[in-house]
């Protein structure tokens, strides 16, 4: 049974005339328990919208959206936020808190009435600040902190809801070339170690080709390929959807592709 699955998924923005200026099209999708996925296309094709939908943020014009065979909109906030954590492609915080206040606040799920944190939540915030590489931040003001560091605390703050999925919107953003891959080996080992099912929006086919065992292509508000890396990254399908020529090189095991963009 999947853990998460899309049937017949539409989508419409609509302009300030009323007129549809963007639409997500009948999108059917079925994610296992232990997957972890790339979702890669060009600008403007839905990668982050289709996100959204599946966190909850918004509501899809037609079709549903399950989760445990469950809707989406059948559960509560609490019980939504256990089963999923979602780390946007931007943030803002209104407020001074410091690194370790934000990563509480995925805690929230687990508090009782008062909100009031015990020994428990403690230790899963340092555990995930720990993950993460910023554990000597804790006391840092999040808006003191650069934009990478406080990066690596949303990931942190997702990670200490203990989610079931993991939603990540283009992670690798902020992050230099060794906090990259700091993060993404802790991301292949908690889906290796725990099952954690993780869905992710990135341009860096690299990472793509790296780590995860899927890959969906994404243009123009459709899914248009949806395999394993193994069998969907090649030169012809990154012709297909990006409008450029590669070079795809693979491990000798099969298991690693590096892709090189060639200009024209």
């Amino acid at each position: 049974m999947p853990i998460l699955e899309l049937e017949n998924v539409n989508f419409v923005y609509q302009g300030k005339n009323g007129s549809s200026e963007f639409s997500l099209n009948n999108v059917d999708l079925k994610i296992n328990k232990g997957e972890f996925i790339s979702i890669l296309g060009p600008n403007g094709s839905g990668k982050s919208t289709l996100l959204k939908i599946v966190s909850g943020i918004f509501q899809p014009a037609r079709g549903n959206v399950l989760l445990d065979s469950i809707p989406v909109k059948s559960y509560s906030k609490k019980n939504l936020a256990k089963f999923m954590a979602y780390v946007p492609q931007t943030f803002s915080v209104a407020f001074p808190f410091s690194v370790f206040e934000i990563v509480m606040m995925g805690r929230t799920p687990y508090m009782n009435m008062f909100g009031y944190e015990n020994l428990k939540d403690i230790d899963v915030v340092n555990s995930s600040l720990e993950k993460v590489g910023i554990y000597h931040l804790r006391n840092k003001g999040i808006n003191e902190v650069s934009g990478g560091e406080a990066q690596r605390a949303f990931i942190a703050r997702a990670l200490a809801q203990n989610p079931r999925i993991l939603l990540l919107d283009e992670p690798n953003a902020h992050l230099d070339i060794e906090h990259q891959i700091t993060i993404f080996n802790t991301l292949d080992q908690l889906n290796s170690d725990s099952e954690l099912t993780i869905l992710m929006v990135s341009h860096d086919l690299n990472l793509a080709g790296f780590y995860g065992d899927r890959i969906l292509f994404m243009k123009e508000g459709e899914i248009k390929m949806d395999d394993a890396k193994k069998n969907i990254l090649n030169e012809d399908n990154i012709r297909t959807i990006f409008n450029v020529e590669s070079r795809v090189e693979k491990s000798p095991g099969g298991d690693y592709f590096s892709v090189n963009i060639v200009p024209k």
